[in-house]
């Protein structure tokens, strides 16, 4: 089933401002709430074409390589993972809570009534690459400092796995808060302050971590790079980022590949571009040269009578495109090289050929 342009389904433009579509989806958010008796599936529809294009990275894919080139790279819940619609849920039903829980929650699963427990934060690391390797794909051992659970307390906090309930929340870690207003008496649900949420209280604090659960650790990672990655390509490496405040759950790892330029070969998208120079000689006559592909040399046949900035395709000889068996092409722009200085020998020859021309041909 073909996916309907996230632009159409907002009604803007591309080049809309991140406030046009913020007011674009906000309006129709009203619309389709299912809490104002809206149709559920639009609702969905509608909040995951505003996840995408209210997020400059996730944009600019799409942008670039539409559903097909985005969907690749992002899953349903990456897509969701993130975006910010509390301030807008707040202007549509104001600050007592009348959208419980995280739009996350609503479409992948997550009780509106209970508490969720949040995914780790992700983590993003930039990477260079040689031309070739991005060709060919290749494998990097990469350091990254990361938050995990403290291995001595395995994540509790407890030196000696004491916890008890946090008295403000009884444990649950959700606090009720009734204030009065001209509508009359609003209940709102807030995190418990006093234990962030967790609702438990600890005893006798882990001295490695200090009764937090958490810490600093640098982790060596191994990645591939599969072939054919192009310059800003992103590669996710699932629950390699941090963990949660409970030490659980940890988040993504997005490493962005930088790819460096070559001295010979020009990238467009999968296909590789080179120049190379030939004789007046060879161009009038005819015959092989031997060119640079990614493989190494290969001889390419120059026919006789080639012209100056002719193109030659060689088919296959280019980038792989990624998770694919298909290749790009190469193509090799011939430029004739004339000669600024011929001795008198090459002169006297050349002028004979002219005149031979014009008896052949005649003049032009």
């Amino acid at each position: 089933m073909t996916k309907k342009d996230y632009y159409e389904i907002l009604g803007v433009r591309k080049d809309s401002s991140k406030a046009d579509i913020k007011k674009a989806y906000k309006k129709l958010a009203l619309k389709y709430h299912p809490d104002r008796g809206g149709d559920a599936e639009k609702f969905k529809e509608i909040s995951e074409a505003y996840a995408v294009l209210s997020d400059n990275t996730k944009k600019e894919t799409y942008d670039q390589f539409g559903h097909q080139g985005f969907d690749q790279r992002y899953s349903q819940e990456d897509i969701f993972r993130n975006a910010n619609f509390q301030d807008i849920f707040s202007e549509i039903f104001g600050n007592q809570g009348g959208f419980g829980g995280s739009i996350f929650d609503m479409f992948f699963g997550g009780s509106r009534q209970g508490h969720r427990e949040q995914r780790g934060s992700d983590l993003q690391y930039e990477m260079e690459i040689e031309f070739e390797e991005a060709a060919f794909g290749t494998e990097k051992e990469i350091t990254i400092p990361r938050t995990e659970a403290c291995k001595k307390c395995d994540g509790s906090g407890s030196n000696d796995g004491e916890i008890e309930n946090c008295e403000d929340c009884n444990g649950t870690g959700q606090v009720n808060r009734i204030h009065r207003s001209i509508f009359g008496m609003m209940q709102q649900i807030m995190v418990c302050r006093k234990c962030n949420g967790s609702g438990k209280k600890i005893i006798n604090p882990c001295k490695e971590c200090s009764g937090s659960g958490l810490t600093s650790n640098i982790k060596t990672i191994k990645v591939k790079i599969p072939a054919g990655v192009d310059n800003g390509n992103q590669i996710r490496l699932s629950n390699e980022g941090n963990v949660n405040e409970e030490g659980k759950h940890p988040g993504d790892l997005f490493i962005i590949v930088y790819v460096k330029p070559h001295k010979v070969f020009r990238r467009e998208e999968n296909d590789i571009h080179i120049e190379t120079s030939i004789s007046v000689i060879k161009a009038i006559l005819g015959g092989e040269i031997k060119i640079p592909t990614l493989k190494g040399n290969t001889k390419l046949k120059i026919p006789s009578g080639t012209q100056s900035h002719t193109l030659f395709r060689l088919k296959n000889e280019g980038i792989p495109y990624v998770n694919s068996k298909e290749k790009g092409d190469q193509y090799v722009k011939v430029l004739v090289d004339v000669p600024k200085k011929i001795n008198r020998k090459q002169k006297e020859l050349l002028e004979k050929f002219e005149k031979e021309s014009k008896k052949k041909f005649g003049l032009f």
